[in-house]
């Protein structure tokens, strides 16, 4: 396989995770007797632009379908993170009645809400049915394709040239990287400015987050890696951010190459930062696999002793990272029982893979667990403040990531 960065040829791999179902296929009933399809879930590195990948084996439009079951909106702490960021925004560049947003990867409207609260006019982009849905419910315009060069092109041509552009968590779904960059720079106007937020793979290799490896995350990006596939695309990034969001993320400011604003230090900062880890190296790659298999026997020998003492052992979140971890470590149903959820589009179905059934928060106080699994390990504060209730019968929550803990 070839870069899909700079198209150099692959041959530093970073880990093997064997096969899996796409991790956000969830099951219906009716589909337990039928086979699913599981996949390689290889990742490697180019050592050319240091670009972090999925080999390629599925479809982005299979991936991201009409029944795609993540809404942003059931986690109260990112819809915080929106709101803030909407404020940050609009200080920072001046957004008023007469600017444009548009916001890629829209989801469920979690972000456009606030901007539509402001009087600003803004736009989504979401090719996923069901969160389009949910996002013109709260009476946003969506539109429903896969963003790129042409349907940016098509969206400035109906004047939706945008002051700002916001992509949370998506540069890392895209397979054609640059393709989807062409696309920024084709819709901004010349003094408008981007931001993408995603996982940062310092975070991701220091913590040995190996869960967030999934088919739908095509890029594990760098600082390093963005600029370069930025320059590429008639981009140019001039400033940076470090967050907390999904265990350690970055936002990273983009505008067009001639674009107006100054290049601050942070930039210069970060790029320091990545090479003194050595993100240009072949060593700084070959600490993830190791981390993983610990990982994945710590979880097996807890589920097995809590087994062995009677005790009873579920999970919260039925989050992607949660299936990659589960369908590594080879856990069922015998071992975790089932999954809440709050998200009813999850409820009633069951993980990929695992098949492990997902249910409602309130099985939790009806059956009174010995052991709660937290499988998006990112969210744990929050929920356990939300399930604070689970202590007074002497429950416990337990995240396998970056060890094996019970709180």
């Amino acid at each position: 396989m070839n870069c899909r960065g700079c198209g150099a040829h692959l041959s530093l791999p970073l880990i093997d995770l064997g096969t899996s179902p796409p991790s956000n296929a969830y099951l219906r009933a009716e589909q337990l007797t039928q086979a699913e399809q599981w996949v390689p879930l290889k990742v490697e590195v180019c050592e050319a632009c240091w670009l972090v990948q999925t080999n390629d084996y599925t479809s982005a439009h299979s991936l991201f379908d009409a029944d795609y079951a993540y809404f942003s909106s059931y986690s109260s702490s990112w819809l915080t993170h929106a709101q803030r960021y909407v404020a940050q925004m609009v200080e920072r560049f001046g957004l008023n009645a007469d600017s444009r947003v548009v916001e890629i990867a829209a989801n469920d409207g979690y972000l456009l809400q606030y901007v539509k609260a402001r009087g600003i006019a803004c736009l989504g982009v979401e090719p996923t049915r069901s969160t389009a849905e949910a996002a013109r419910a709260k009476g946003l315009e969506i539109r429903e394709v896969f963003f790129g060069k042409d349907s940016a092109t098509a969206l400035r041509d109906e004047g939706w040239a945008a002051d700002l552009m916001a992509a949370n968590n998506v540069l890392a779904h895209v397979p054609d990287i640059n393709d989807f960059l062409a696309g920024f720079a084709t819709l901004l106007k010349p003094s408008g400015v981007v931001t993408f937020e995603f996982p940062q793979l310092l975070t991701l290799m220091a913590g040995g987050q190996f869960d967030t490896l999934y088919h739908e995350h095509y890029s594990y990006l760098s600082l390093t890696a963005v600029e370069g596939l930025c320059a590429r695309n008639g981009l140019q990034v001039f400033d940076v951010s470090e967050l907390p969001t999904h265990g350690g993320s970055l936002r990273v400011f983009v505008q067009r190459i001639d674009g107006p604003q100054p290049r601050t230090p942070a930039v210069a900062q970060q790029l320091e930062k990545e090479l003194s880890a050595g993100v240009k190296t072949r060593d700084y790659y070959a600490t993830l696999a190791p981390a993983a298999e610990r990982i994945k026997f710590q979880l097996l020998d807890f589920l097995l002793k809590a087994k062995a003492e009677g005790k009873r052992v579920v999970g919260y979140g039925a989050a992607a990272k949660g299936n990659t971890l589960l369908n590594y470590a080879g856990v069922k149903a015998d071992l975790l029982a089932w999954v809440a959820d709050a998200n009813p589009h999850k409820q009633g179905k069951f993980l990929p893979g695992s098949r492990i059934p997902v249910v409602s928060p309130d099985r939790l106080i009806e059956e009174q667990p010995d052991y709660v699994l937290v499988l998006p390990w990112n969210l744990i504060n929050e929920i356990t403040e939300q399930y604070a209730v689970i202590s007074r019968w002497g429950g416990r929550f337990v995240v396998a990531v970056p060890e094996l803990t019970v709180r």
